[in-house]
């Protein structure tokens, strides 16, 4: 009888076990069973947030360029050197094993990813599907909302994803829908952004649609969802809730939100691999959202139906669980409150200069480690350009220019959990310089 060729999955790759002829080193076995770092017994993640001996030993476990202080992580996250190592390996199994184990292992291991994805949540795996990024699924589900009409208003806000709003704008105009652009303050607090949206669901009683933004990419203030999507719910107004920025860099259960749908990225604060997110569709809300053209559920209870992603990356998604080992290693409260410390640093003396301009969260409630500034009364995209250049070539510190807030353009500044906070220092003294 002819050879059958060896299949291993994640769980070999694991487990080190690689039946058959052998293609992986040693050396990235060993790698993908080394320990993960482990936050000393007893000490609460405030404390630890200025431990910067425990995250020096965090910062070895990612590989780091020089020449550069990047602070613009938000665009996507960098793998752990454990996850980089199984996802190299797993993408090397895949390229020998190619079609066997697609078609015969992959299933098994693909519903693995889904159900640490939907544990990690704190929902059911029916609830969730993997898609390629947060883009994907809230497209998906602005495209296919079929539950507005003529007589029906749709709201989004200035804080939102660019590409959100445009589809937004696209879901009115289909539908001879009405389109509401809120514009909040460019500092701001729960109980302002509350009060915000609660005026605009009072003044517009046609709304039948909202898009959230848990954490607004530009400049990462934080809205208070939960309490948003309860007053949006008293009134029978739908919400959809962009979490494309907010998981891994906030610690929380999607339950908590109380929403029916989400879209998330695990390959920015969870730090998977680039080309992985999810779909959260609380069970029995699917009946607003159609199907994905040329799928079919007549009884409304398959979430995979809302997408159609076809081939994708088998190696990214086999890696996914690996990537939620090393985030729950560290923490997700220790990652939040370290996160929401290095902002602290800078923010706090920024606030003090004169010449600075620092948008986002006016309470702590509203913060994340994410957020943005600009010199005072410099908020043209233009000016903003310039500013991003100056700290780049000037002070060799790297962020991003963001443009999209009605008050204007930003600088975003996005540290990671290997950032020290000697570079934050840098910034700070960058900050202070700007005034010459």
């Amino acid at each position: 009888m002819p050879n059958t060729p060896s299949l291993f999955s994640r769980r070999d790759i694991l487990g080190g076990l690689v039946l058959g002829t052998a293609t992986l080193t040693t050396t990235r076995l060993n790698a993908q069973n080394s320990a993960l770092p482990k936050p000393p017994e007893k000490t609460d993640a405030a404390r630890l947030a200025q431990d910067e001996a425990f995250w020096h030993e965090v910062a070895g476990y990612y590989d780091r360029a020089d020449g550069i202080v990047n602070l613009e992580h938000g665009y996507w996250g960098k793998m752990a050197k454990p996850v980089q190592d199984h996802y190299l390996a797993a993408t090397e199994m895949v390229n020998k094993q190619l079609s066997f184990y697609a078609r015969k292992g992959y299933g098994s291991d693909a519903r693995e990813a889904v159900a640490r994805v939907a544990r990690s949540l704190g929902v059911d795996s029916d609830e969730i599907v993997l898609t390629r990024n947060a883009t994907e699924s809230i497209h998906n589900l602005i495209r296919q909302y079929q539950s507005i009409g003529p007589d029906d208003a749709l709201l989004y806000a200035d804080v939102d994803y660019p590409s959100f709003q445009q589809t937004m704008q696209w879901l009115a105009d289909s539908s001879n829908a009405q389109a509401i652009v809120l514009n909040l303050p460019a500092r701001a607090s729960q109980s302002h952004l509350l009060e915000a949206y609660t005026r605009a669901f009072d003044a517009n009683p046609a709304l039948k649609l909202i898009l959230l933004t848990h954490v607004s990419n530009q400049h990462g203030l934080v809205l208070p969802v939960a309490q948003i999507a309860e007053q949006a719910r008293q009134r029978g107004i739908d919400v959809i809730c962009d979490n494309a920025q907010s998981w891994g860099l906030l610690d929380y259960k999607i339950t908590d939100l109380k929403v029916d749908w989400a879209g998330f990225n695990l390959h920015k604060w969870i730090g998977s691999p680039v080309g992985v997110g999810a779909l959260y569709m609380r069970r029995g809300s699917l009946d607003k959202i159609q199907p994905y053209p040329g799928e079919a559920d007549p009884d409304d209870t398959r979430i995979s139906t809302r997408v159609h992603t076809a081939t994708s990356n088998f190696a990214a998604i086999l890696t996914v669980p690996s990537a939620l080992d090393f985030h729950e290693s560290i923490g997700g409260n220790n990652k939040e409150a370290r996160l929401k410390y290095l902002r602290r640093l800078w923010t706090t003396e920024a606030d003090s200069m004169e010449h600075i301009e620092v948008l986002g969260g006016a309470d702590e409630a509203s913060w994340t480690g994410m957020a943005s500034f600009r010199l005072r009364g410099q908020n043209s995209a233009a000016q903003v350009n310039a500013l991003q250049k100056r700290l780049e070539q000037d002070f060799g510190i790297f962020t991003v220019a963001r443009y999209e807030l009605d008050s204007g353009a930003c600088i975003r500044v996005t540290p990671q959990v290997f950032t020290s906070s000697d570079e934050i220092a840098q910034l700070t003294d960058a900050l202070k310089r700007l005034k010459v």
